[in-house]
């Protein structure tokens, strides 16, 4: 994608700005008990203020459900319960279903009930055509950068009209504005980035939270 003059290099003041938003939340037992098991397994999980930022927005659309792609250790999906309903659902689909074992640990450490989270082993471009159309009030997106372009075109069908649709890791440490080539995964996120955009289905904004979270509302 091509810069601006608006687009600067990130400044000491701002890496600082950003450790002081993810010091801001207070992440108890349950969320750290889940980022210690996913360091153990070599996953990188959505930094607090990410995390912080899911539970409002999950908050503000009154979300009763929520469909997650990549389930991880379940430190993502904490923070979209903490911001659901009380009796909202937490869809959440993940190839690997020892790391779902860790997040229904993670819930349960939460305590959160476990008729609050339903996971789904599989792939993702083959869970999510079997979902109910308009059926969920936020998608959330943290599996394959590759796939990002698809996650889209399935979310629009999943969310009904109003609802969030969020991207984690469009940032893709700083190669997604590298002018130098780059692989496959941040070429999808340019598509990703460029159709969220122009799309006048959607109402968007990216954030500079962690890695980078891309947030839609569907009109």
């Amino acid at each position: 994608m091509p810069t601006t003059g608006q687009e600067r290099a990130i400044t000491a003041n701002r890496q600082t700005s950003w450790a002081f938003a993810d010091a801001f939340v207070c992440e108890d037992e349950a969320l750290l008990w889940a980022r210690e098991r996913a360091r153990e397994t070599g996953l990188s999980s959505v930094s607090p203020g990410t995390g912080a930022a899911l539970r409002m927005l999950a908050a503000s659309v009154d979300a009763k459900a929520v469909a997650e792609i990549g389930t991880g250790t379940g430190v993502s999906g904490i923070h979209l319960l903490h911001g659901m309903r009380p009796d909202g659902v937490l869809t959440t689909v993940d190839p690997e279903p020892e790391r779902q074992q860790f997040a229904r640990e993670a819930f349960r450490a939460a305590g959160f009930a476990g008729n609050r989270a339903r996971f789904i082993p599989g792939r993702a471009l083959e869970v999510l055509p079997r979902l109910a159309d308009g059926g969920y009030d936020l998608v959330f997106c943290d599996g394959d950068r590759a796939e990002y372009p698809d996650y889209l075109a399935e979310s629009l069908r999943l969310l009904r009209p109003g609802g969030l649709v969020c991207f984690e890791g469009v940032f893709a440490e700083g190669r997604t504005v590298d002018s130098a080539a780059q692989p496959a995964e941040v070429l999808a996120l340019r598509d990703l980035l460029r159709t969220v955009r122009e799309s006048g289905e959607l109402v968007a904004s990216l954030l500079p939270l962690g890695d980078g979270l891309l947030c839609a509302v569907r009109r």
